[in-house]
């Protein structure tokens, strides 16, 4: 029982694959966070904004010690009196016209959608971020293997050239240019390494740890064309849904309807007020006894704004001015989401081309690398071909798996681009991966 015992607790930890780092980015990523509180604060806008067009209700209460003294210029005798006084008054308003009040309460609205889409732009732009820093650890990772391979590669094409050096069939030429091709193997391992490092540490960031292991690309993995297969047909779906657009949009309607609000200052304002108010006064006033008194009224309040030295007409101004960097913000953010879904689309279009193309070309590289070989037994070949063809081999090899990750990286990004991206999204991607 206890070897049993032992053998489960030392099983090594399965590999964490999307969906558990993206798990884990969600509650740990710093600016998913900060996008979380700023959506939950323009939530506040809409309250904020309807109070505008609410009763609003004052109590105001004061207890006054007095202390008077009286001199009489007519010779009279002086007085002095000390008393106490009170009030308390209760005042309630109810807007009945405030333009700019209503205004204010319509563009709260958009804020709050504002607010709301940003937020899911943050969260798609998390779904994106934490592929892009997983893929770039699992290319990082190849990156380090084909480089110890390679290197491995030219060790021992340096011990043949220096062996066939001493026994007289190799020049010397050969066994340096097999030294040449080993040092510089030695020196792109540890630039690999260095950069897996940095990679770690950029997922790091968005997780808060680094995990032990990362899934890899399964082999049964096949890049597939988008659907549907028209570039104009997603460009039009990103004018529609994509996020960047709608917070852009958000931004102008808020920018009119500032210009509405300025506009409206010109235009009289209508309360209606009422009171109520209760004071005493103890004795004192001119020797007089003490009194008690109450005052209620309601009424209707008009105020009509005439002249205030030109504020009203500069806000104006200056809400049509941001009013129309709004709309061009708005254009560049369509022109630029466009591109961005463009640049996706043949992402993801030509990363199939691609990755058909350098799968053939894997197969030939190492078929030119086997045949070199053979040359060389036989003579017809150098080391030196053989060199170039092993390092052939090993380029070929990370272009295809460069081409892999950026296809991945890209599927994601097209539909970011779309204002489609979920959460299925990322499971699709994540079944590529080794369970």
């Amino acid at each position: 029982m206890c070897g049993l015992l032992v053998g489960v607790m030392s099983q090594p930890a399965p590999a964490a694959d999307l969906i558990s780092i993206y798990r884990e980015a969600q509650t740990a990523d710093a600016v998913y966070a900060g996008a979380r509180a700023s959506y939950m604060a323009g939530q506040e806008k809409l309250p904020q904004g309807r109070a505008g067009i609410l009763p609003a209700v004052t109590l105001s209460a004061n207890t006054l010690y007095n202390d008077r003294d009286l001199q009489f210029r007519s010779g009279a005798p002086a007085s002095t009196a000390r008393y106490n006084s009170n009030s308390l008054s209760v005042t309630a308003t109810q807007p009945l016209f405030r333009l700019q009040n209503w205004i204010t309460y319509e563009q709260a609205k958009n804020q709050v959608s504002q607010a709301e889409a940003a937020f899911l732009q943050v969260a798609q732009d998390l779904i994106v971020r934490v592929a892009q820093a997983y893929f770039d650890v699992l290319l990082a990772e190849n990156n380090v293997a084909l480089a110890a391979a390679q290197k491995t590669a030219f060790s021992e094409q340096l011990a043949q050239a220096k062996r066939n050096f001493e026994v007289g069939t190799a020049t010397i030429t050969d066994a340096n240019d097999a030294q040449a091709r080993h040092d510089l193997a030695a020196s792109q391992e540890i630039a690999a390494r260095n950069e897996l490092e940095i990679r770690k540490q950029a997922l790091r960031q968005i997780t808060g740890r680094i995990p032990p292991d990362l899934a890899k690309l399964s082999s049964r993995f096949t890049p597939a064309l988008p659907n549907p297969d028209n570039m104009d047909n997603w460009v039009e779906q990103a004018g529609a849904s994509s996020l960047q657009v709608k917070v852009a949009q958000a931004a102008l309607d808020i920018a009119t309807q500032d210009v509405s609000k300025n506009r409206s200052g010109h235009l009289p304002t209508l309360d209606a007020v009422a009171s109520y108010s209760d004071a005493a006064q103890g004795s004192g006033v001119l020797g007089g006894a003490g009194f008690d008194s109450t005052t209620t009224y309601i009424g209707l309040q008009l105020a009509v704004p005439i002249y205030q030295g030109g504020l009203t007409t500069s806000k104006v101004r200056e809400a049509l001015a941001n009013e129309e960097k709004a709309r061009q913000d708005l254009e560049n953010t369509k022109r630029t989401v466009a591109l961005n879904t463009r640049s996706a689309f043949l992402g993801v279009t030509n990363g199939v081309a691609q990755i058909k193309a350098l799968e053939t070309a894997l197969v030939s590289s190492q078929s030119s690398l086997d045949s070199t070989r053979l040359g060389q037994e036989v003579g017809v070949r150098t080391q030196v071909d053989v060199l170039n063809s092993t390092q052939q081999l090993i380029s070929t090899r990370r272009d295809y798996a460069q081409a892999i990750y950026a296809y991945a990286i890209n599927v994601l990004k097209l539909k970011a681009a779309a204002g489609t991206l979920t959460e299925d999204d990322l499971a699709y991607v994540n079944a590529w991966l080794e369970k």
